[in-house]
């Protein structure tokens, strides 16, 4: 077992194994999103890029391990790491620019909006037709709100990046991809750490919102 300094900051062993997979796929599904939408769509414009048979195929299967993650991340933000979340408190925060609070306020803000963002993503995804687009399908709902979903995830993903090196700067950054781990830092202490009633209410809605729609979405395609 590796150990870490005293001095900088450390993450759950869960909370990085989880987020650096959700990273990885988050990435690829973006990457092979954008060059679906390069092959089929291209209206707000498009790259000189190969366009090959396969690209939906690609897209799907990462966005399906994606979605499958999606439930114990889900599980984990709201139930382990609510504290990087937004709350009822940050409100007040917002209204004081300028200082370490206002700064962790956005970033929690924007950590929500991402998850809410891959819901949305995810769902609409889990509802859209392999041969809409090579048909030339491009105005159903569900893939209009598919590119709307994804386009707020990159500019959720640009602004948690920034607002992480605001808040904790080069230390932060590395600490989520340490490999050191604590000697408490095991399941039986996640299991300790579960917390099932959260102590914002909003979070507590959007809790059940979000988890509703990932149940739909794996249930929807049996009705389809």
């Amino acid at each position: 077992m590796s150990s870490t300094s005293p001095t900088s900051p450390y993450q759950s062993l869960l909370l990085r194994l989880l987020h650096g997979a959700m990273a990885l796929l988050t990435l690829l599904a973006i990457a092979s999103g954008f060059w679906v939408y390069n092959t089929y769509d291209g209206r707000w414009g498009s790259l000189p890029l190969p366009k090959p048979y396969y690209t939906q195929d690609l897209h799907g299967t990462g966005a399906l391990a994606l979605f499958l993650l999606m439930f114990p991340f889900t599980l984990y933000c709201f139930h382990l790491g609510d504290r990087r979340l937004w709350s009822d408190q940050n409100w007040e925060q917002l209204q004081k620019p300028g200082t370490p609070a206002f700064w962790v306020a956005w970033q929690k803000l924007v950590n929500t909006l991402m998850l809410v963002a891959l819901t949305v993503a995810v769902v609409s995804g889990r509802m859209m037709q392999e041969s809409w687009l090579p048909q030339g399908e491009l105005n159903h709902l569900p893939y209009f709100f598919h590119l709307l979903g994804w386009l707020i995830v990159v500019l959720c993903l640009a602004f948690h990046l920034l607002f992480s090196a605001k808040v904790g700067g080069i230390a932060l950054w590395r600490s989520m991809v340490s490999w050191g781990r604590r000697a408490k830092d095991n399941p039986q202490q996640w299991l300790r750490d579960f917390r099932w009633k959260l102590s914002s209410k909003s979070l507590q809605w959007l809790r059940w919102l979000v988890l509703a729609g990932l149940v739909f979405a794996l249930i929807m395609p049996a009705f389809a």
